[in-house]
């Protein structure tokens, strides 16, 4: 299935430019190119330091019921050496995935539109042309981190399951794409903002009282840095 603002890319062995299926025409050029930092992914995306704990937590219980039942600290350890070893699995192909998703993906902005590439399996590359990009909006984290997603315009979609995890939480109905945890956010959103305004006659950017947030016109600030809620004026 095709969208207007879709492109299937190849292997990224056969990439004819980094992170793009395709080299740029003359008249456009990349403004910044990068992709999501492997701990924060790990951490706020795959929830490893959660599933860690829920595996302790887990553990803890079997060792305390065998215990509780009078059957020594000796039968207590032998209850659960599978157990753990099961948890151990578990956590580290989660953590495996997150490593492989942080290594595949790349993110890229250009004066004329956002391009991901993503998929570990499969690679698919998704080209977002800033004409069709009807709002973003910025959550910043610490460290200079950030989310950023975009909401687009009309009709166009994209399957929610063929963009995890490069897509806002939760929004099944009208999924937007994300570049999830990306380094020094908020000047990648101002130059995203300046790209969106030039490819769009020089619309005003609407800009969050607190600096910390970006919203092109379309949508209301973001009134929190934790707050999703984005509006139509």
């Amino acid at each position: 299935m095709s969208h207007p603002h879709t492109a299937h890319a190849h292997e990224h062995e056969y990439e004819p430019q980094h992170g793009l299926p395709e080299r740029l025409p003359a008249d456009e050029r990349i403004l910044w190119q990068g992709g999501p930092d492997l701990r924060r992914l790990g951490l706020r995306v795959f929830h490893l330091r959660k599933l860690a704990l829920y595996f302790v937590a887990l553990l803890l219980l079997r060792a305390a019921t065998v215990w509780a039942d009078g059957q020594g600290l000796g039968a207590a350890l032998q209850s659960i050496q599978w157990l753990t070893l099961a948890a151990v699995v578990g956590w580290a192909a989660v953590a495996v995935l997150a490593w492989l998703t942080a290594r595949t993906t790349v993110y890229t902005l250009t004066n004329k539109r956002v391009v991901t590439r993503i998929g570990i399996v499969l690679t698919v590359t998704f080209n977002l042309p800033l004409a069709r990009v009807a709002s973003a909006a910025l959550r910043p984290q610490a460290d200079g981190f950030g989310d950023i997603c975009l909401a687009l315009a009309g009709s166009d979609r994209i399957a929610w399951l063929h963009l995890w995890p490069h897509v806002r939480p939760w929004r099944l109905a009208q999924p937007e794409p994300m570049l999830r945890v990306v380094g020094d956010a908020a000047r990648v959103a101002a130059l995203l903002s300046q790209a969106w305004s030039a490819v769009n006659a020089g619309a005003a950017v609407a800009l969050a009282a607190n600096a910390a947030n970006v919203a092109l016109p379309g949508t209301a600030p973001l009134s929190t840095p934790t707050n999703w809620q984005v509006s139509p004026t």
